[in-house]
């Protein structure tokens, strides 16, 4: 499975983005998928997870500003980020997981993207 992540960009405080995730090679139908991302000198965190049958999870400091969504259809998934702020800036990965379930851990996950870079500036 291949990921190819794409919409970071540049934006200021309290704006919005819609990052994409696309798969190829394989159908991402009966897979879970979450999105991480990691800040300049930190580990990277989970962000945001949705599993096959479309339940969703989210860390805590995203909840109602974030939401994951897929599309079967487009082998892809969407993460909307909303009220962005300037800790929200970072890297931010996409994976799949060969399981239907989320997790929150890395582990979990056994395809990664590349990343595609969020700068929210104040």
């Amino acid at each position: 499975v291949q990921l190819q992540a794409s919409g970071g960009g540049l934006v200021q405080a309290g704006g919005s983005l819609r990052l994409s995730c696309a798969a190829s090679g394989r159908t991402i139908r009966t897979h879970a998928m979450g999105w991480f991302r990691q800040a300049p000198g930190k580990e990277r965190e989970f962000v945001s997870a949705i599993s096959w049958g479309g339940g969703r999870t989210y860390t805590d400091s995203v909840k109602g500003r974030f939401t994951i969504s897929r599309d079967n259809a487009k082998n892809t998934v969407y993460l909307q980020m909303t009220s962005l702020k300037p800790e929200d800036t970072a890297a931010y990965y996409c994976a799949v997981s060969k399981r239907g379930s989320v997790d929150w851990s890395e582990s979990w996950y056994d395809y990664w993207g590349r990343g595609t870079l969020v700068t929210v500036s104040s």
